[in-house]
């Protein structure tokens, strides 16, 4: 192997590794905290202070990263995460839980590390190869995880995978501090430091959001965002309330879908992009997920289940990818950066607000609840999308103008 694409093969290793490790646990999690005796309110209180703490602390890390170097904050963020991991192994109570995902939220911003590490290390032409392959690794280690959690959740001990998670941390950790090198010299950190920061703010977000193209778009992006990450967060919960699944039979589940987002997304999304408009794939993606959510609720039985995943995978992949395609196109390309920034903050957001609205409506309401909120949500995005929404296709956006 060259010795200019040795680094970008280390790190691509470790973020294989890295999500082996969390997507052992995210499956077990509600199993976990419910023998705690926490209820369905509490388990999504759990996922959303964790996306909160990943809100508050993954901008912090990655600008520390532009002053003291990706590898001394890649080696932080993975003490983070195996902290976060051996305290949830060792925990006795709910309270240990809360304060373990805090901990990986705050500090663990290893996959936005591997992102600028990547940027660091690839050319321009490179660059687009080397984010496919930190996806490919992030679609490997979410269908080899939930497997092997669910291999080790026997016996319903759920602390045995969280103990693992924590082990896959350490070795991340001493595999980048023996072998990775810096990708940042001192002089380039030097002058990063010195550069003005754009962040993301309150002013920068509202004045996105009086764009006649890119404001109903962001809040395309919002509206589907709470969607589909309530069925993200809420499907294991979902799986063991409404069907009675247990820890292993979800972990397989969730193998079976990063099997099917790889497969379906990977193929039928292309064929679809080079055949339908933005427009067209948001409105027809947003009726399908409807659609899918709705099914997905009224879940009767496993084999459902596992049909209507199928769907639900190739129209959530569909509306992400298309909103991201119409957000690029509608601004100027040097602002493509900042309304995706903008457009991840918003996803962030739902990140936090999904599970918490979710596990009280399966809490207080009833299983099917989350599902039929995330259906009528997207129901009426399609409709919004199609009559309301300016596309790049309909009418030149004014602020793609130059």
């Amino acid at each position: 192997m060259k010795r200019e694409k040795l680094p970008l093969a280390l790190v691509t290793l470790f973020v294989f590794v890295d999500v082996l490790g969390f997507s052992l646990i995210v499956p077990l999690l509600p199993f976990y905290a419910a023998a705690f005796g926490a209820t369905a309110e509490v388990v999504g209180l759990i996922l959303g202070a964790n996306a909160l703490a990943q809100l508050v602390g993954t901008p912090i890390i990655g600008r520390l990263s532009d002053r003291f170097g990706r590898k001394p904050l890649l080696l932080l963020s993975l003490v983070s995460t195996a902290v976060g991991f051996l305290l949830l192994g060792l925990a006795r109570s709910l309270r240990m839980i809360f304060l373990s995902r805090i901990v990986d939220g705050l500090f663990g911003g290893n996959i936005s590390l591997a992102q600028a590490y990547v940027s660091d290390v690839t050319q321009d032409k490179e660059r687009a190869q080397g984010f496919g392959l930190l996806g490919a690794a992030f679609g490997l280690g979410f269908i080899v995880g939930p497997f092997l959690g669910g291999v080790l959740s026997f016996g319903e001990n759920y602390a045995r995978p969280a103990l693992w998670a924590a082990g896959l941390s350490l070795f991340n950790l001493i595999g980048v501090f023996l072998w990775l090198p810096e990708s940042l010299p001192p002089e380039e950190r030097k002058r990063r430091a010195q550069e003005p920061k754009a962040s993301f703010s309150l002013k920068a977000l509202w004045k996105a959001l009086q764009l006649p193209c890119v404001g109903p778009l962001l809040q395309v992006q919002l509206l589907y965002s709470l969607a589909f990450t309530i069925f993200e967060t809420i499907f294991a919960l979902f799986a063991r309330t409404r069907l009675g699944l247990d820890a292993r039979t979800t972990s397989y589940v969730f193998t079976y879908v990063g099997i099917l987002v790889v497969v379906v997304q990977g193929v039928g999304i292309r064929f679809l992009a080079q055949r339908f408009t933005d427009k067209q794939m948001i409105f027809g993606g947003s009726v399908l997920l409807a659609l899918s959510l709705l099914g997905w609720a009224l879940t009767p039985s496993l084999a459902w289940l596992l049909l209507v995943l199928v769907p639900l995978s190739l129209a959530g992949g569909t509306v992400r990818i298309a909103i991201n395609s119409a957000l690029t196109r509608s601004v100027w390309p040097e602002e493509v950066g900042g309304i995706l920034g903008l457009s991840a903050a918003l996803g962030s957001l739902a990140r936090i607000l999904s599970p918490t609205i979710g596990g009280f409506l399966l809490g207080r309401v009833g299983a099917i609840a989350p599902g039929v909120l995330g259906a009528v949500i997207m129901g009426w995005l399609a409709y919004y999308s199609w009559q309301r929404v300016l596309f790049v296709e309909d009418l030149k956006c004014p602020e793609a103008e130059r």
